[in-house]
């Protein structure tokens, strides 16, 4: 089975530290992306991950380049711009648990001038398209970019997954985050939010709320994350279930947890698991996803996986 999903690639330099990122000396390179994770969680999960992105031609779109490969992910849909470089971040170093504060360098990236005119997916071997509200965020031409895919999936009738990933700090405004979320979101066959997020794109406070207004807008099924809680699902005209999250010990990075759930919906949506089984292994994941400081290292393949889940 082969799902595309498209975004910003990027190399990202944790801090080996606690403390503000100006004080730090030390910084260990690691991968970075929602969908770039996404793709490398699917890909470990046995499925053929698809990537677009535009990669600088220097020295970080070699590295990123080099971990697709690694990560078996295909890269026929990646093209390189020779004038411009390939985004990274520096991330601060959280403790007990906390969200790490990221600190971007994304601005006029490669990916950011990713145009429509320059994609060339063939639809014909793509049966799943998973999208992040991060690329919608970078750009008008990113934004170009996920749209015409997503119109393009649903004039086919290939299943669109979404989770919207929302970085208000990218946006230029809350208004055009929730317009062009929510825009998307009814292209889409599965939402995915946050429930904080369900709640900025919606003014509800209750799941079950969240899921009514996307199912109104022609959304099929809405899954909403509830963190240490686990996750909620509904289909449309069906009851709705919860799903309860797993314990982890010790929280070492919060950052791509959320990457590893939607890697567990994708895998399960796609190999055409219960809605139950779904939601466990995408709990499974986002734990799992919490115990290191990397954004994507720690996503199982399937013996992994299904080990983890025995405990």
């Amino acid at each position: 089975m082969n799902v595309l999903t498209i975004g910003e690639a990027m190399v990202v330099f944790a801090a080996s530290e606690p403390g503000a990122i100006e004080n730090i000396e030390n910084f260990n390179r690691y991968s970075a992306g929602a969908e770039m994770n996404v793709a490398i969680g699917l890909s470990r999960l046995g499925l053929n991950s698809f990537y677009a992105t535009k990669l600088g031609e220097d020295t970080f779109g070699v590295y990123i380049k080099s971990i697709l490969e690694k990560e078996g992910i295909k890269t026929d849909y990646i093209v390189y711009d020779e004038n411009s470089h390939t985004g990274f971040m520096l991330k601060e170093k959280a403790l007990n648990g906390t969200d790490p504060k990221v600190h971007y360098y994304r601005k006029n990236s490669a990916a950011s001038k990713f145009s429509k005119k320059e994609l060339t997916i063939n639809f014909e071997n793509v049966d799943h398209v998973h999208l992040s509200g991060v690329y919608l965020a970078v750009s008008e031409d990113s934004r170009e970019c996920v749209f015409h895919i997503a119109t393009e999936a649903k004039k086919r009738g290939i299943p669109i997954t979404f989770d919207p990933n929302l970085r208000p700090l990218v946006w230029n405004n809350e208004k055009d985050m929730i317009k062009y979320t929510n825009a998307l979101a009814a292209l889409s066959d599965v939402f995915m939010p946050g429930i904080n997020e369900g709640k900025i794109l919606t003014g509800l406070e209750k799941p079950e709320e969240i899921a009514a207004y996307y199912h109104n807008i022609g959304v099929k099924k809405v899954i909403i994350k509830l963190g240490e809680q686990g996750a909620f699902a509904q289909i449309k005209d069906e009851e709705p279930l919860y799903v309860k999250g797993f314990t982890i010990e010790k929280i070492v990075d919060t950052v791509g947890a959320g990457d590893g759930f939607a890697a567990g919906v994708v895998y399960s949506l796609v190999r055409g698991f219960n809605m139950k089984e779904t939601l466990t292994n995408g709990n499974a994941i986002g734990a799992l996803q919490l115990t290191c400081e990397s954004d994507n290292e720690a996503l199982p393949n399937r013996e992994e996986l299904n080990k983890f889940k025995r405990k």
